[in-house]
């Protein structure tokens, strides 16, 4: 990287030409390095433009951009400036009302993510033919920096891959892990190939599990590409708020967030939509990585037994096979996908405390964390599926 270099804080998308942003690794498929749809020009924009992250939501875009002098653009962290913890599935509301006790102000906080998104992708972005060391530094420097600026409580990074975070804890933030649950595929021919890995029971239960879930006359569809037209979306909308209105209360995505995104990425999402009577029942999104599919969120209108786990885990293992793709991340928490074959993976997130008191506090409280996590993983490494040297054992973090 050239030692001139300087950081500019754009608020949306809008500003950050889709041309520049794709040529960061990881931003698109042209690029070098691993795709992750989630870091994508389309998804990102799709949040904001669409009004479900934006500054009426408490998403207020701080994205940082490393510049050289003459403005090409060589490294990005996509950063916004909030007034809540809505979204972001790792949870600080604890250390929100330590400090507001103790008389200090919380918020605003600086968090850079994916919002409504809890998938691992690279948060430290760079140009794909230029070394990311001093990029990913100036960055991570550079976070701090506008925290400083804004005179703010924190900043925060989640969801951020493993090599990321030596970079984040030599500029001083502390490390935080939790767990997910993913599915290996150890180069499975089919779905009966990765069946025989698991121990016989356990087998027989998920055979069992996936006739019931289709024994009510239900069929399953995989929509990608051109198939995602706008009365699919609209289906598919009514599930998500029909779940979601249930779940959360208020869902978070917009309907044109929808449609958006069936016009930028179309190729990159897989609906897997279930039928029954000759209409659509419930469906879950997916997007493909390069080489992961990525479960988001599902919903339905009928109740099935056991066509969550068809339609979200079952499904999801059958096209990654199908595809070749090494693993399904299947989102946030849920230990009942370990009986189906979904292992935990330890994930990791980075925080940036202003406040002394406060960053002794959770420094101490993260420790002791990150124990727990880690005797929690092996327990349930202990407890899982699959035959023991069958290599379904794999932990990817």
């Amino acid at each position: 990287m050239a030692d001139a270099y300087r950081i500019r804080i754009a608020q949306s998308f809008a500003e950050i030409a889709a041309g520049d942003w794709m040529r960061l690794a990881g931003t698109s498929r042209a690029a070098a390095g691993v795709y992750n749809p989630f870091v994508s020009h389309a998804f990102l924009s799709s949040i904001e433009d669409s009004g479900s992250a934006c500054a009426e939501t408490g998403w207020l875009g701080q994205h940082l951009l490393l510049e050289a002098e003459d403005g090409t653009l060589l490294g990005a962290l996509p950063a916004y400036l909030k007034n809540h913890s809505q979204g972001e599935y790792v949870f600080d509301h604890g250390w929100a009302d330590a400090l507001e006790r103790a008389g200090g102000r919380y918020y605003p906080k600086l968090q850079s993510s994916i919002p409504f998104t809890p998938a691992a992708g690279p948060r430290l972005l760079h140009r794909a033919d230029l070394s990311p060391d001093a990029i990913r530094t100036a960055l991570a420097e550079g976070l701090k920096e506008l925290a400083r600026r804004h005179g703010i409580s924190s900043a925060h990074v989640t969801f951020v891959p493993a090599e990321e975070v030596p970079v984040f804890e030599e500029a001083g933030y502390l490390h935080r892990t939790d767990q997910q649950f993913h599915f290996a595929n150890c180069g499975y021919g089919s779905h009966d190939d990765f069946l025989q890995t698991l121990a016989s029971r356990k087998r027989k239960a998920l055979k069992k599990e996936r006739r019931s879930a289709l024994e009510n006359g239900v069929t399953i569809d995989w929509l990608t590409g051109a198939d995602l037209t706008e009365a699919i979306w609209d289906q598919f909308f009514a599930f998500y708020m029909d779940t979601g209105g249930r779940k959360w209360g208020r869902p978070y995505l917009t309907r044109a967030f929808y449609s958006l995104i069936g016009e930028r990425m179309a190729d990159d999402i897989l609906l897997v939509m279930a039928k029954r009577n000759g209409r659509y029942i419930a469906g879950a999104i997916n997007f493909i990585g390069a080489d992961a599919l990525y479960g988001r969120h599902w919903g339905c209108i009928e109740d099935h037994p056991f066509l969550h786990f068809e339609v979200c885990y079952h499904q999801a293992i059958d096209f990654a096979i199908a595809r070749g793709l090494k693993r399904v991340e299947a989102g946030a928490q849920g230990e009942h996908k370990l009986a189906r074959g979904y292992l935990p993976v330890t994930t990791h997130s980075v925080h940036y405390i202003t406040h002394p008191g406060l960053r002794r506090a959770v420094a101490d409280y993260l420790e002791r964390e990150r124990r727990d996590v880690a005797e929690t993983h092996d327990y349930l490494l202990d407890h899982s599926p699959f035959r023991h040297g069958s290599g379904g054992e794999r932990d990817e973090t």
